[in-house]
């Protein structure tokens, strides 16, 4: 499993001039099979997406994203290894 924690280069303003082409980039994300939950960050300086999947794969399909290719955001993509998962997300664990 990996997360990919993005962090804004840019102003939110920014962000929001690029959000509907990368919200439809999530969704194809999500269509492949890829991610598994996403979300803004709290206060608002970027987003995290939970995904599995081949890293380069991964890495690749970040690299296409309009916040990446607009530099609005830059991405750290970290694996990580569950080994607790509460009753109902297994699918989290399984690759």
């Amino acid at each position: 499993m990996f997360i990919l924690s993005l962090t804004y280069l840019k102003g939110n303003d920014e962000a929001d001039k690029h959000m509907e082409p990368h919200m439809a980039w999530v969704k194809e994300g999500y269509a492949k099979g890829w991610f598994l939950a996403s979300g803004r960050k709290v206060p608002r300086t970027g987003g995290v997406i939970f995904a599995h999947g081949d890293k380069s794969e991964l890495e690749a399909y970040v690299a296409a994203d309009p916040f990446t290719i607009h530099g609005v955001a830059a991405y750290d993509v970290q694996e990580i290894t569950l080994t607790t998962i509460v009753d109902g997300l297994e699918r989290l664990k399984a690759e």
